[in-house]
């Protein structure tokens, strides 16, 4: 007898989930911990925290082990990622790497430009996924802005980022903590060399670390960019304005919503040629998705992770949005500006400590 199988549906095999663990369950790492056990082929392994108490109640949460010493979770995943504290960064993130993990780790990618020269060549030598937190970039309103802004003519960016104070993230200055965020985003849109800067600040809490920033970039294209962060403003402002040659752009990141207003002039007449009404501008809505940013951010590090891909920030772009961080902030507390020296891309090569 014979028997045909041409019919039978064989069943696929179905991919190792990727092992992950959370080192650092404080606001952040809650919000990570909550995403990843909702990841396809995923397995969130374990969570590890100093706040014992803490780490046992998010551990009970999900149903997964709780790790008092990092370093015990580390055998038993294949990727981690960390959200704590910005002083943190290096050691726990080298410590990582060195144990062949691959790492998501919170923006900034460290305290210090040479803490994350550090992270970026021990990823380099692990051959590990290094990916940074800089969430925005996955911000659905900011992919929609990118798709905009490379049909237009750019000429100049405004960001504005305001947070009521709080005693989240109060270790770092606000361009550390806030201004970081669109740092990466102009430097992603604009594409070139900032060739001069000014900034000033002012501290209004009693933190010792500056609370409200402006800078002012100018780049070798032509373009120019401002940046605004509080942490001492009465309302939370998100924004991005992308001044066209032909359009004037405004992307609002919390209410996820991209208007694009254009000039022009029509007037709409009678029968008798009297002028009815004049319509002298046009705005146009831009519709984005709802995903969650931090959910499709996870998505892309499971995903760099599986394939062994290049994440979309990885610790060269974070490193790169470190240094012009901290000049800013440098200029920023002395009041001075800063001209890239003729003929070099300072930013490339600068060591300015964070303060």
């Amino acid at each position: 007898m014979s028997v045909g199988y041409s019919n039978i549906s064989m069943p696929r095999s179905q991919p190792e989930p990727i092992r992950i663990g959370v080192i650092g369950v404080g606001n952040m790492g809650q919000h990570h911990t909550r995403v990843l056990s909702l990841l396809k082929d995923v397995e969130l392994v374990g969570v590890s925290d100093i706040n014992v108490e803490r780490g046992l109640d998010t551990a009970s949460k999900y149903r997964i082990r709780f790790f008092e010493d990092y370093r015990d979770l580390l055998p038993r995943v294949d990727a981690v990622c960390i959200a704590v504290p910005t002083k943190l960064h290096h050691p726990v993130g080298l410590t990582c790497l060195q144990a062949g993990v691959n790492v998501l780790i919170e923006k900034p990618i460290a305290a210090s430009i040479a803490e994350a020269e550090s992270l970026v060549n021990a990823a380099a030598e692990s051959g590990c996924i290094l990916q940074v937190g800089h969430i925005e970039r996955f911000n659905p309103a900011f992919q929609e802005l990118s798709k905009v802004l490379n049909t237009e003519e750019l000429l100049a960016v405004e960001a504005h980022r305001m947070s009521p104070y709080s005693n989240r993230a109060n270790d770092v200055s606000v361009v550390l903590d806030l201004m970081i965020h669109d740092i990466d985003l102009l430097l992603e849109v604009v594409g070139a060399p900032v060739i001069k800067l000014t900034a000033s600040g002012s501290r209004a809490s009693g933190s010792g670390y500056l609370d409200y920033v402006t800078a002012t970039l100018g780049f070798s294209n032509g373009i120019v960019g401002t940046l605004t962060a509080s942490k001492v403003t009465h309302r939370k402002l998100r924004r991005i304005v992308a001044h066209c040659k032909n359009s004037l752009t405004e992307a609002d990141f919390l209410n996820n919503e991209i208007l694009i207003h254009r000039q022009t002039t029509a007037n709409y007449m009678t029968d008798y040629g009297q002028v009815l009404y004049r319509q002298d501008g046009l705005i146009e809505k831009v519709y984005t998705s709802n995903i969650e940013p931090l959910h499709a951010e996870l998505e892309h590090f499971v995903n760099c992770v599986r394939g062994g891909k290049k994440p979309s920030v990885g610790g060269e772009q974070a490193l790169k949005a470190l240094r012009l961080a901290s000049l800013i902030e440098q200029m920023a507390l002395d009041g001075q500006v800063w001209h890239s020296p003729s003929g070099s891309h300072a930013l490339n090569t600068a060591s300015v400590p964070v303060a």
